[in-house]
């Protein structure tokens, strides 16, 4: 989907206007120290917002973060992004907590060409996520330009991704949508070989139409974490307690046996009789006794699929191997990012998306610059691989 971007007007063209940037601030916040865990999603809309500010615009910046459902939650206010954005930038970011009140864009109509506003978090009002007209008209009438900043939330017909874009003349891309789709699309339409996806995660329901997709496309589906043992009770295999989506074995079968050449599977697992229970951590073959749950891959099984994330080609990752936040169960996914790490050096296209996934290469150690693009996007990748549309992208010019 080619998209008009903000580039694709001259710098005059911002001048003195206000532009409604929609980015993604949705970022991990450890609420007892007051302090950001995770600050990749607001650094990578600062090349858009500088554009703008360069450019002589006013930005108003909107984006939710968490899930307080219409309710204020102070541990979910964007204050605290607010701050963390202007030492980004290295210039001062204008908060506003109440952007429903009359006479707050007097303020804004106040201040200097190249100015910044941050709005409080958009889903403490419920009429964010019902798309209320109102609240759209409301929305778009603080700007004169809207941009799309958000490629994690397009797949959602809200009220800031959707809804007040409406409202617009000018409904434009940034840089960030920009770099997503065009990553996205040409991994789809002209990955080059060997094209290798890995699957992990807890759950495969969500992905089915994205995995559906890049089954025929991909030379080899590297699956595991959860979604691995949906896949091997399917086949008959002994999974002892791990988890598994029952609704989900039927399929599983079919996908295996009709693509049981591209697929690969644990053939070892870590396993223990729960997690907290470090100590009883036993590595075993294939079968998994009753009383024990896999909670990372084994040795073997590390071996074998990095024998095939090797580069060059194309690879696409989505999703940890097991539970890697629990340092016992972090070697699994370790390796696997050290290892897209290196076929990237060697010339591999390399993909990530999904925030466990980010925040995994995060702990892994591997740098920005080791993988070719990091999506900000969860959902809203997995069904842009799929073919859905996305709203937030199809409203665009």
């Amino acid at each position: 989907m080619i998209k008009k971007v903000i580039s694709d007007y001259p710098s005059d063209f911002y001048r003195g206007k206000k532009v409604f940037v929609r980015v993604d601030f949705n970022v991990p916040i450890n609420n007892e120290l007051r302090t950001i865990r995770e600050d990749y999603r607001i650094r990578r809309a600062i090349p858009t917002i500088d554009f703008l500010i360069d450019a002589g615009a006013k930005v108003i910046l909107g984006s939710h973060l968490g899930r307080p459902k219409g309710n204020v939650n102070k541990d979910l206010s964007l204050e605290i992004v607010s701050k963390r954005l202007s030492e980004l930038i290295d210039k001062k970011v204008f908060f506003c907590d109440d952007f429903s009140t009359e006479g707050w864009i007097k303020k804004v109509n106040k201040l200097n060409e190249g100015s910044i506003v941050l709005l409080e978090n958009l889903r403490f009002y419920n009429e964010e996520t019902d798309n209320d007209e109102k609240f759209c008209k409301l929305l778009s009438s603080f700007a004169d330009i809207y941009v799309n900043e958000a490629f994690g939330t397009s797949h959602r017909a809200h009220a800031s991704t959707y809804g007040m874009a409406l409202n617009f003349k000018h409904k434009l891309a940034g840089f960030l949508v920009n770099k997503e789709l065009k990553f996205i699309s040409e991994m789809l339409t002209k990955a080059d070989k060997p094209f290798v996806v890995i699957i992990g995660g807890s759950k495969i329901k969500d992905k089915i139409s994205a995995m559906a997709k890049l089954l025929d496309k991909a030379d080899k589906i590297i699956i595991a974490g959860g979604a691995a043992y949906t896949f091997i009770k399917a086949i008959g295999g002994q999974i002892g307690n791990s988890i598994y989506e029952p609704e989900m074995l039927d399929w599983a079968k079919d996908v295996y046996f009709k693509n049981s050449d591209k697929i690969l599977l644990p053939v070892d697992h870590l396993v223990s009789e729960g997690i907290e229970k470090t100590n009883s951590c036993l590595v075993v073959d294939e079968q998994i006794p009753d009383g024990y749950q896999a909670f990372d891959i084994g040795p073997k099984t590390i071996d074998l699929f990095n024998s095939v994330i090797k580069g060059p080609g194309c690879i696409f990752w989505n999703g940890p191997m097991g539970v890697f936040e629990v340092e016992k169960y972090f070697s699994g996914t370790l390796h696997i990012a050290r290892a897209l790490a290196l076929a990237t050096w060697r010339g591999a296209n390399s993909v990530v998306g999904g925030g466990e996934t980010i925040a995994a290469l995060r702990k892994a150690e591997v740098l920005e610059s080791e993988i070719s693009h990091m999506s900000t996007g969860g959902g809203a990748l997995l069904e842009y691989i799929g073919g859905s549309n996305l709203p937030g992208i199809e409203i665009l010019d």
